[in-house]
């Protein structure tokens, strides 16, 4: 691993390829100017306001964390701000069995739509890619807004997530009752107690949240205060008096009738079951409510057994959220605990080469993986894109087989679906 991976240089080979269409690739790096022109080149990449003095001092604070790559055209009529943009940091992934696992985490990958079609996201997501080969980081993850893009460079969709819409006049509450007590405190009380909670809570899927994160979740940044003074909080402490979760809401406008707000919920984390059911009771039987939404939820969330009525919890839309790329599968396949013992081999495709091959996986009793470079036939042939998918537990081989993306017979097929799939899917709670 290296010492600072702030400090890797910039990818040679994507810096060659840029600089053959006059484009220059590089480390933001320390210098302010440079910082703000990158933040400024991200908020016009998501269709963001210009951001004002406040919150770009507000984005250095968090860019400090971060790896931060540009593109630069010297002939565009503001050759200060790059065209092109994306960052990085490596952050433990949990991976079943309870483990963490290094992976390199890529965020804000924007283009300028003056510069489409021109290889300069292929430079982006290589050059990442190759970034955390020389940190020696074994996978690469990002949540996307474009879902058509990253499959090209052995990403597949690792979780899912729901928007769930619960109609509290049907959701009369019939889950436990827990013993700890639903309190209400400032936003300042939860940022304070985010992170451990979050910790604690973090399942398969799920990477460390960090003090920036719970500041823009929370509306605490200065510059977004004028649209977030109606989020409130409310925090689960157990029998000893010890916070065990919290959530975050807003109650937006009933219109005519009074009686019908509905509620949007911010983030609700629970590092335990009884946090988790007392929280979710709170906000069904809040007074004046007709509905209570949700986003960036399980998909295989226990609320909908917690009411009276399961047709009171609607799924409004399911979608890809964690995308991952394996770049070791000794590393990958070792790093997680499987579910059944059993032995396959494994003939991984991967196009950028940088993680394919022939791989005996061998499950012990326990769960343990050994992986070890075979030349033996393979009983099951797939892309790199779709072993990450398996990877944490969520993707079903039978179904990617059905689709294609895996072939083999089906005895070996189904042994690996035994072997992969985790009971309770891998769920990460927020965009990054």
């Amino acid at each position: 691993m290296h010492a600072d991976f702030r400090s890797l240089p910039a990818d040679p080979a994507s810096a060659a390829a840029l600089a053959d269409q006059g484009l220059r690739y590089e480390l933001v790096g320390d210098d302010e100017g440079r910082q703000d022109a990158f933040s400024q080149a991200v908020a016009r990449g998501f269709h963001g306001g210009a951001p004002d003095e406040q919150a770009l001092v507000e984005m250095r604070e968090s860019s400090r964390e971060r790896r931060a790559i540009g593109v630069w055209d010297d002939s565009a009529a503001e050759p200060l701000i790059p065209i092109a943009t994306v960052d990085s940091w490596p952050t433990p992934l949990r991976v079943p069995g309870g483990r963490d696992l290094e992976a390199w985490a890529i965020s804000v990958v924007t283009v300028a739509p003056t510069h489409r079609r021109r290889g300069i996201a292929r430079g982006l997501l290589e050059g990442e890619l190759r970034a955390a080969v020389a940190n020696g980081t074994p996978l690469a993850i990002l949540t996307v807004s474009e879902s058509t893009i990253y499959g090209r460079y052995g990403f597949g969709p690792a979780t899912w997530s729901a928007e769930l819409a619960i109609d509290t006049k049907r959701a009369r509450w019939v889950g436990p009752t827990p013993a700890g007590r639903v309190q209400l405190v400032s936003r300042e009380a939860i940022r304070d107690a985010a992170l451990g909670i979050e910790e604690r809570a973090r399942a398969a899927g799920g990477i460390p949240t960090w003090r920036g994160h719970w500041d823009r979740q929370l509306g605490l940044r200065r510059s977004e205060a004028s649209k977030s003074a109606d989020i409130r909080a409310v925090r689960y402490d157990d029998e000893a008096g010890e916070p065990r979760g919290f959530a975050a809401y807003r109650v937006k406008d009933a219109g005519a009738d009074f009686t019908r707000h509905p509620v949007e919920v911010i983030d609700l984390v629970a590092a335990t079951a009884d946090a988790y059911a007392a929280l979710w009771r709170y906000l069904l039987e809040l007074d004046l409510v007709h509905e209570v939404v949700a986003h960036q939820r399980s998909v295989d969330e226990p609320v909908t057994w917690m009411v009276s009525d399961a047709r009171a919890v609607r799924t409004r839309s399911v979608t890809d959220h964690l995308w991952a790329r394996i770049l070791d599968v000794p590393r990958c396949l070792e790093g997680r605990t499987w579910q059944r013992s059993g032995r396959l081999v494994l003939d991984v495709a991967d196009n950028l080469d940088l993680a394919g091959g022939r791989f005996a996986l061998e499950v012990d009793e326990a769960g343990a993986a050994r992986v070890t470079a075979t030349d033996e036939a393979p009983d099951l042939t797939l892309g790199v894109a779709a072993l990450s998918s398996a990877l944490l537990g969520g993707a079903s081989p039978i179904a990617l087989a059905a689709a294609g993306r895996l072939e083999g017979d089906a005895a070996a097929v189904e042994r690996l679906h035994g072997m992969a799939v985790t009971p309770v899917p891998p769920c990460l709670g927020f965009w990054f």
